[in-house]
């Protein structure tokens, strides 16, 4: 295990950068002091440093998910066969207000640590499961406790759900303040706060003015759902927002498969950035084509996430996955309506979703997303040697098109370790698993 105190060489990797400035290095060196990357060069000479022999790894930086309902871990796949109309009646429904802490706990250390497992270093945890002050303090206690780069996004309450999520007129829970300065009053953690907003498909026009106003003066960012499942397109969520002046940078839209064209050139002009669910979206009926070539056309490169495992599966190898044969089918079938979208997407693209873009879409580019000196050293090592890889011809394609969670030896965030030699570290797997089971007993009701 690392020590602390000393430098890191990982050497001899394939290394995959996704900083333009160095590119790939078929063999390369990777530096770690403290928390970050100091160096990465063909050779490095650190005679003083831990060495990792790498020759047979793929480096690249950690995955970063943008939107994940991680409450939710704990009933795992349990919606994917089930109408989604049940899913929302049920989850954000009496299920979710039965939620205790120690729900919420459970399910949020289980997604973390998992995402970890498979590769994500940093994850936007959206929950919108704020029962209690205790239910988002057992959230946080969970991402602190499972080592991961976590953004908070707080979301409402699911007691008395419909008077959030129907024409609310209830602003967001004054309890973020709170939150804010206990847990966030500093954005140089490993921990960060955000807002799980509601926007104008759920709240009155005033209360989502007011609670984008409640954000930026917290100074977070905000995600929103927007344009999922054709009821929505007629909102025109973005649309209003836009005419309301209030369209920013700090602000990241999920979804958005309904949504109409020309919102999308709204969300560009104002640099509004993109989380797209993509295994979600392609299994809950009903919510629409996935928008990448709308996207991609007006500039906006989308960031990706795992959204709920209630429906798909977590880990970003899934997403990038489905999200390239998606566009290159959707493309190559001649559906889409566009113009100037590309007519394909390469390795490298999807690559850069599931790192650079998921960074941007966090607020957090100036840390992670890249192998770039300077920046948090959340790293990944990838066995190239593996069955189902080797022989390795090309790393792009081999991380996007083969690997999975299986494949992951070592993972670093902010130079800590916390997966090595394809084991978690500081985790107990048998008691986790035994909570995650009564957790799902209780939600059930099989208890």
């Amino acid at each position: 295990m690392k020590n602390d105190h000393r430098p890191l060489l990982i050497a001899g990797g394939w290394v995959l950068s996704m900083d333009p400035a160095i590119g790939e290095l078929r063999h390369g060196d990777v530096l770690i002091e403290g928390e970050r990357i100091v160096a990465i060069a063909p050779r490095i000479d650190a005679p003083q440093a831990e060495r990792i022999e790498a020759d047979r790894m793929i480096v690249l930086p950690g995955f970063v998910d943008t939107h994940r309902h991680t409450w939710q871990s704990c009933v795992r796949h349990r919606y994917a066969d089930i109408d989604s109309q049940i899913y929302f009646a049920e989850m954000l429904g009496a299920k979710g207000a039965a939620y205790r802490p120690e729900d919420v706990y459970t399910g949020t250390l289980l997604g973390a640590v998992a995402a970890l497992d498979s590769g994500i270093t940093t994850m936007l945890d959206w929950s919108h499961v704020q029962n209690s002050p205790e239910h988002s303090d057992a959230a946080i206690a969970a991402l602190r406790d499972a080592g991961i780069r976590g953004v908070f996004a707080h979301g409402w309450p699911l007691v008395d759900g419909a008077s959030w999520m129907f024409g609310s007129e209830r602003g967001h829970p004054q309890d973020i303040r709170r939150l804010r300065e206990r847990y966030f009053s500093s954005d140089d953690q490993l921990l960060t706060l955000a807002m799980a907003a509601r926007g104008p498909e759920m709240a009155r026009r005033e209360t989502w003015l007011g609670d984008l106003r409640l954000a930026r003066e917290l100074g977070i960012r905000s995600s929103i759902h927007m344009g999922a499942y054709a009821r929505n397109a007629a909102v025109r969520g973005i649309a209003q927002m836009h005419e309301a002046g209030v369209l920013g940078d700090d602000l990241t839209f999920v979804h958005c498969c309904c949504s109409h064209h020309d919102e999308f050139a709204m969300m560009a002009d104002a640099g509004v950035s993109a989380s797209l669910g993509v295994h979600c979206e392609l299994n809950a009926q009903g919510m629409g084509d996935i928008p990448f070539d709308r996207l991609l056309a007006v500039g906006i490169r989308p960031s990706l996430s795992g959204d709920t495992e209630t429906k798909c599966a977590g880990d970003m190898f899934t997403q990038m996955r489905h999200a390239l044969a998606y566009y290159r089918s959707w493309m190559g079938g001649g559906h889409s309506k566009t113009t100037n979208a590309p007519a394909t997407l390469g390795l490298r693209d999807v690559l850069g979703f599931a790192t650079v873009a998921g960074a941007q879409a966090n607020g957090l580019a100036h840390k992670v997303g890249s192998l770039t000196p300077g920046k948090q050293a959340d790293v990944v090592l990838i066995r190239a040697d593996d069955l189902n890889l080797a022989p390795v011809s090309d790393a792009v394609g081999a991380v996007v098109l083969a690997a999975h969670p299986g494949n992951v030896d070592s993972v670093f965030v902010a130079g800590r370790p916390v997966k090595r030699d394809g084991r978690l570290l500081d985790v107990d797997l048998d008691r986790l698993r035994q909570r995650a089971a009564d957790s799902q007993a209780y939600v059930l009701g099989l208890q």
